[in-house]
């Protein structure tokens, strides 16, 4: 046996349930780098299935925290929610169930150290629970988020997580003016496996802030904290003090 089927044993094993369609968790695990360097071979890479497990997480964890904080409003429901599945919190789950040996990947990718990246990883996770979601339905796949996600939550009630300046920035914002910040990727370089974006925030029709990541989701919030900083000292729009 591989040292790839013993990982994706093992990651059975954690969850806790027999598939009903194992390709569904091979799709789950396979990068688009795969795909890319095995010319398609018959392999489905795992993007539609992180477009499912992204929604199916912001469902549940919705209702989670729906229930768990009966007196919490909108707004702080919403930023909690945001902490809780960012890039960040979900590379951290990810890495608890070892997703990263889990993973067929191409040898670019894989020398570029794709298997420890935060995106990578993350956009894994999401792609796992839109596999179980299709496989097992809606009750397993909540067991599973709560069970992953439930020391996150702590982490985010305590004040433990990293900031999350998209948030941050659409409050401080809104408090002069309703008119929403849109984001927009302005520049993409390096080859497949191994991107870098260049996001910008867009307010009022202007980019008041710009950052670069490995991942679309870093690179705007990397931007959204460039602009943060800058209001921290401007005397303009959306100053608040102390801040």
């Amino acid at each position: 046996m591989s040292k790839l089927d013993e990982s994706i044993n093992s990651l059975k094993s954690k969850l806790g349930f027999k598939w009903q369609n194992p390709s569904l968790l091979t799709q789950a695990l396979t990068h688009s780098s795969c795909v890319h360097e095995s010319r398609g071979h018959g392999l489905c890479h795992n993007q539609r299935l992180e477009f499912l497990g992204d929604a199916v997480l912001e469902l549940l964890i919705s209702e989670h925290l729906y229930n768990m904080f009966p007196d919490r409003t909108e707004g702080e429901l919403t930023k909690m929610r945001a902490a809780s599945v960012c890039e960040p919190s979900l590379a951290k789950v990810a890495r608890g169930l070892d997703l990263g040996r889990c993973l067929r990947m191409g040898r670019g990718e894989e020398r570029s150290g794709g298997r420890e990246r935060p995106s990578i990883l993350a956009d894994a996770f999401e792609a796992l629970l839109g596999a179980i979601y299709l496989d097992q339905g809606l009750e397993v796949s909540r067991r599973i988020i709560l069970e992953c996600l439930n020391p996150i939550i702590d982490d985010v009630v305590a004040g433990r997580l990293d900031r999350d300046y998209k948030t941050e920035l659409q409050e401080i914002l809104q408090q002069t003016s309703p008119e929403p910040l849109s984001y927009v990727i302005t520049n993409e370089t390096g080859p497949d496996h191994d991107k870098t974006f260049t996001a910008g925030v867009i307010y009022k029709g202007k980019i008041i802030g710009q950052g670069s990541g490995h991942s679309k989701k870093e690179a705007e919030q990397r931007a959204a904290k460039d602009a943060f900083s800058h209001l921290k000292v401007s005397k303009g729009v959306g100053h608040k003090p102390g801040v």
